[in-house]
C-alpha cells in the first residue's frame, strides 16, 4: 500500500433547524467556500440536515438506508466538488416503530458512501433545566467503524461517543478521528475541548470536530466551537459560534513525529 497522502480538513459548522431544504441549501454554500478554499475531506456536524427530534423522526421514515433525499445530496455534492465528504449524522429509518439511527456516512469523490457508523453511546442528561434522552427517539449501535483512505485511516464517532475513550482504541490506528456533534452549551462550555485534546493526545492523530453552535429555531442552544486538533493536542481552527467553516491542514510527517517522540521514553522527556 502506498503512503498515505497529506489533506487539507475542513469541518463545517452549523445552526440547523428543522427545514431539511433550508439546511441542505446552508450546507451546500458552506461546502462549496471549503472547496474554493482547497479541502480535500469535509465533514457536516450531527444531525446537520434536520436538528429537532420530531422532525427527524417523521424524516428518517421516508430515509432507509441507500436511498432518500439526503444520501442522493450527498452523494451528488461529494461528486461534485470531488470531496471525501462525512455526513457528521442524519437520521434514518429502523426496523423499530418510534426509533430512528443516528448515523455518520462517508462518501468518496466519486459519490460512493463507503462507511456507515450508527452511534453507540447515547446522550442522556437532566440538570433540573434540560432533560435530554436520546434513547427514548434513537437506537444504538453496536460496531466501531474506520476506513482506509488515500489520507489515512479514519475512525468514526459521533458526539457523546467523545466521552467513552475506549470506543476509540477499538479503532485501532487512526491518523484523523471524525466527532461532530451537537454539544449542548451548558456541557459543552465545561467538558467539549478538554475531551477532544484528550482524545487526540492519547491516539497521537489528527481530529476533525465539526459542531452545532448557536441558538436553533426551537430554542435548543448548541456550544459550537468546531475545531481541528494535530496529534500534540494544539488547536489548529476553531469556529467560537454561528455558521462558518474550520480549515488545516493534515500532514503525516508531524503524526511520525509525535509517535517516535513516545515509542522510546528519554530521561526528561515525559
Amino acid at each position: 500500500m502506498s503512503a498515505p497522502q497529506n489533506a487539507r480538513l475542513a469541518g463545517v459548522q452549523m445552526v440547523s433547524g428543522a427545514l431539511v431544504a433550508e439546511n441542505l441549501a446552508l450546507a451546500a454554500r458552506l461546502l462549496a467556500q471549503a472547496a474554493d478554499a482547497g479541502a480535500q475531506l469535509a465533514a457536516l456536524p450531527e444531525f446537520f440536515p434536520i436538528l429537532d427530534d420530531d422532525a427527524a423522526a417523521r424524516f428518517a421514515a421516508s430515509e432507509p438506508f441507500g436511498a432518500g433525499l439526503i444520501q442522493d445530496w450527498l452523494q451528488e455534492t461529494a461528486l461534485r466538488h470531488r470531496l471525501w465528504l462525512c455526513a457528521g449524522s442524519i437520521p434514518l429509518r429502523s426496523d423499530t416503530p418510534g426509533r430512528i439511527y443516528n448515523s455518520a456516512l462517508v462518501f468518496d469523490p466519486t459519490g460512493v458512501c463507503r462507511a456507515r457508523y450508527d452511534k453507540i453511546h447515547l446522550f442522556a442528561f437532566d440538570n433540573g433545566r434540560e432533560h435530554y434522552d436520546e434513547a427514548a427517539s434513537i437506537l444504538p449501535g453496536d460496531t466501531p467503524v474506520a476506513l482506509e483512505t488515500p489520507f489515512g485511516r479514519i475512525g468514526l464517532s459521533i458526539c457523546y461517543d467523545l466521552r467513552f475513550p475506549e470506543l476509540y482504541r477499538a479503532l485501532g490506528t487512526p491518523d484523523l478521528i471524525l466527532v461532530p456533534a451537537a454539544f449542548t452549551e451548558r456541557t459543552g462550555r465545561d467538558h467539549w475541548e478538554i475531551l477532544l485534546r484528550a482524545r487526540a493526545i492519547e491516539n497521537q492523530c489528527y481530529l476533525l470536530a465539526p459542531a452545532q453552535g448557536g441558538r436553533h429555531p426551537n430554542g435548543r442552544r448548541t456550544h459550537g466551537n468546531s475545531l481541528i486538533l494535530d496529534p500534540w493536542g494544539d488547536i489548529l481552527d476553531r469556529k467560537g459560534k454561528g455558521c462558518g467553516l474550520v480549515i488545516a491542514e493534515l500532514d503525516h510527517q508531524r503524526i511520525r513525529e509525535v509517535r517516535q517522540r513516545f515509542s522510546r521514553p528519554k530521561t526528561g522527556d515525559r
